[in-house]
């Protein structure tokens, strides 16, 4: 099975053609390809897919540990990549559908290969355990072994938990699968420890659901901006530098929460053959 290996700033991923080749979706293929010592190593599987409900393509992620994931703002930009750098869409604007839905990519281009990817990843939806859809957002307190942690749930198509809470490097590491697999999310979730610095640029450490520690997590950006500027850390309508351990995005909030974009870059790595 031929495949391509991308990164969007160290989120990696196995890229499979479901265009030109009759896929079947295998999660149990995906877990194993995903294995960094016995398969190719990613934090998941992307099925490019042809497109449905009048998209253009279709993106359909599988988690390291063969879960499916909703949606993945790093994956996103990555399929957006391959499919205008390989001739499978149509100019440099285009829409992906996924299982949030239609969401619209533009890319820049250099040298005919695509550099960066700014994706418009919909409204966020403002949650809090046991309630979707709420008109403002609210604090969730999650007692955990490790003691309380104050912070705020946000989808964007996939649940989010932000805190800002001041935390060491030691107590972060032991938050992070406490927090994702704690009774009040039934369904998991991914978890971002932020800060904001003076100069309103916010860094992140990320343990996503289903794939553990990562270097990135385009969502999760995208959710810890929306909550920062619902608490006056950092500005709507303008574009917000995050930091990730594997590198920065631009992140851009609307002041009536219409949508979200989230900037940044995707990369070919290699491609190769992979046996079953």
């Amino acid at each position: 099975m031929i495949f391509w290996k991308y990164q969007g700033i160290g989120n990696d991923f196995i890229v499979l053609n479901g265009i030109d080749e009759d896929l079947e979706i295998d999660n149990i293929l995906c877990k194993r390809m995903c294995d960094r010592h016995f398969g190719i190593g990613a934090d998941g599987v992307l099925y490019v897919l042809p497109g449905k409900d009048g998209s253009d393509i279709t993106m359909r992620i599988i988690n390291a540990d063969g879960s499916e994931a909703e949606m993945c703002g790093n994956g996103i930009r990555c399929v957006a990549k391959f499919a205008y750098d390989f001739g499978k869409i149509d100019g440099k604007r285009f829409t992906i559908n996924t299982l949030r839905g239609n969401l619209t990519a533009d890319v820049t281009v250099e040298n005919d290969k695509v550099r960066t990817v700014t994706i418009d990843m919909g409204a966020p939806i403002l949650e809090a355990p046991g309630k979707t859809n709420i008109e403002s957002l609210e604090t969730t307190t999650i007692n955990t072994a490790a003691g309380p942690v104050k912070g705020f749930c946000i989808s964007m198509g996939n649940p989010h938990f932000v805190t800002f809470d001041r935390l060491t490097d030691e107590k972060i590491d032991t938050l992070g699968p406490i927090l994702e697999s704690h009774r009040v999310f039934p369904k998991k979730t991914n978890v971002e420890f932020a800060t904001v610095d003076d100069e309103g640029k916010i860094h992140i450490r990320v343990y996503e659901r289903g794939a553990a520690w990562t270097l990135a997590c385009g969502t999760g950006a995208c959710a810890t901006t929306t909550a920062a500027a619902l608490n006056g850390m950092v500005p709507f309508d303008e574009p917000v530098d995050v930091e990730l351990p594997g590198g920065w995005l631009r992140v851009t909030v609307d002041k009536d929460l219409r949508y979200v974009r989230m900037e940044g870059p995707a990369t070919f790595v290699y491609a190769g053959d992979y046996e079953e």
